[in-house]
């Protein structure tokens, strides 16, 4: 199966509910998991909701990674979208688990723009 990107989807359950509404430091958190896959940062665009809960994406030359807490559920979704062979989306996982201090995290991950003469029904 030849692919576009892979597309990793983070459901991060049960997690520290303080870090999930620090704005400073989940933003830290994704500018480190780009840094720690190898892709190149372009630009971001990070929003504090009221009166909790926060929405951020890091767009990188090869993709996106976007982060959206609900501290109140001490749940995060984070996804991480990365084109080409060059970086390896999987090495941004554990430290964004750990990070957030998800203590029943789990991922899927779906191969995007599968071109090999695949369909899929819509």
């Amino acid at each position: 199966m030849n692919a576009l990107g892979r597309h990793l989807l983070l459901e991060l359950r049960d997690c520290n509910p303080e870090v999930l509404n620090d704005l400073k430091f989940l933003r830290e958190c994704l500018y480190q998991a780009a840094k720690n896959i190898g892709a190149t940062i372009v630009n971001e665009c990070f929003h504090e909701f009221s009166p909790h809960g926060i929405s951020g994406v890091i767009v990188i030359s090869e993709s996106h990674l976007c982060i959206h807490t609900w501290p109140e559920h001490r749940y995060a979704a984070v996804d991480i979208f990365t084109c080409g062979d060059a970086v390896d989306p999987e090495r941004a996982v554990k430290p964004l688990v750990e990070q957030l201090g998800s203590k029943n995290p789990s991922f899927i991950e779906m191969k995007r723009g599968i071109l090999q003469g695949s369909r899929v029904g819509v």
